[in-house]
């Protein structure tokens, strides 16, 4: 009897090792799994204007719409590159719903935003494509009855017992915005946090990040890009910017839930967080990817200079496409190096 007992409690132990293997292959083959609707691997690229993913679509081969939840992605070939492409619609929430649903669909290895923005800093031009080595959220605030550092929880800058964090530089709350009025800057109490995310590294505590970085693999390759950027939009070639165009790789670019349409914040967004441009997707778009630990990259194209008429060319962008057409361009352009790149490692 001893001995049976002894067999039988090896077999019990034997049996729960199996299933406690079975449950974590499970669990890790839940967690690889991205694809509900088809699973090749595949570049995703969202826009959020139709403008926008019209100049991809065109060029797009092999195409086949899937309607998932009535947004319609589409899957094809795109400079030799398999893709998914969809359009999310305007803000961070469409942004944040679709670009989840597109990995949840498709097997995505790599995302990419492509799209317009306003200019934040005053040395940019419209036509301009800005490819931002990071992305924050900035309007994720903490709105203080005042203007001086909020502490809710003991010692000033201290929300965590509000499960929030605010954003720093140097050990230091980031400074809240200010209006200018004619009896001098009156504080708006508006102070920065940083954004919570979990992810399967980061569990189960998760992190407060303020800034998503960009991959540094593919920002390296936008990095060689040199692509024609036109100067006349092709609805209409006669209004043309007077400045050439140029693509830049680096700084921070940032996105909120407002309609950027404030000189004044436009201002300290530069002068506090040295913001490039602004639109009201990628920053979600970018969180997405981190929580689902996915390599992204965003081109934008300055379609203005937000919330203000600083920009002389404005009229040039909304009467000619000149910004989707020159985002178009080097997102193309990018899409083509990519090619070549993962040609070359292939024949290696």
């Amino acid at each position: 009897m001893p001995a049976l007992i002894s067999h039988l409690k090896k077999l019990a132990c034997t049996l729960l090792a199996g299933a406690l293997l079975l449950t974590a292959t499970g669990a890790a083959q839940a967690e690889k799994k991205r694809c509900l609707s088809e699973c090749r691997p595949r570049i995703g690229i969202v826009s959020a204007f139709g403008a926008e993913a019209d100049i991809l679509l065109e060029q797009t081969q092999k195409k086949r719409d899937w309607r998932i939840n009535g947004n319609r992605f589409t899957t094809g070939i795109l400079r030799g590159n398999p893709v998914v492409i969809v359009l999310s619609g305007v803000s961070m929430v469409n942004a944040t719903m679709v670009t989840q649903l597109m990995l949840d669909h498709f097997h995505v290895e790599r995302l990419l935003m492509s799209g317009i923005a306003g200019g934040v800093d005053p040395d940019h031009h419209v036509g301009d494509v800005i490819v931002p080595e990071r992305w924050a959220m900035p309007m994720e605030v903490y709105w203080n009855g005042d203007g001086s550092v909020p502490g809710p929880c003991g010692a000033a800058a201290d929300v965590g017992c509000l499960g929030l964090r605010l954003a720093t530089h140097d050990g230091k709350a980031r400074p809240d915005f200010r209006f200018e009025t004619a009896a001098g800057p009156v504080s708006s109490g508006l102070f920065m946090r940083d954004s919570f995310v979990m992810n399967g590294g980061n569990a189960p505590q998760g992190e407060f990040r303020f800034d998503f970085e960009a991959d540094a693999e593919m920002l390296a390759l936008a990095r060689t890009l040199r692509p024609a950027l036109a100067k006349c939009g092709p609805k209409n070639p006669a209004l043309c910017v007077s400045t050439q165009p140029m693509l830049t790789v680096g700084g921070r670019g940032v996105s909120g839930t407002a309609f950027l349409a404030n000189p004044g914040y436009r201002a300290y967004l530069h002068e506090t967080i040295q913001a490039q441009l602004v639109d009201m997707e990628t920053a979600a778009f970018a969180q997405v990817a981190y929580a689902n630990r996915v390599p992204f990259i965003a081109f934008r194209s300055l379609s203005d200079l937000a919330g203000g008429n600083d920009f002389t060319d404005v009229g040039a962008f909304f009467s000619s496409g000149l910004a989707e057409s020159n985002e178009a361009s080097v997102t193309l352009a990018f899409l083509e190096a990519w090619r070549q790149r993962r040609d070359q490692q292939n024949h290696r």
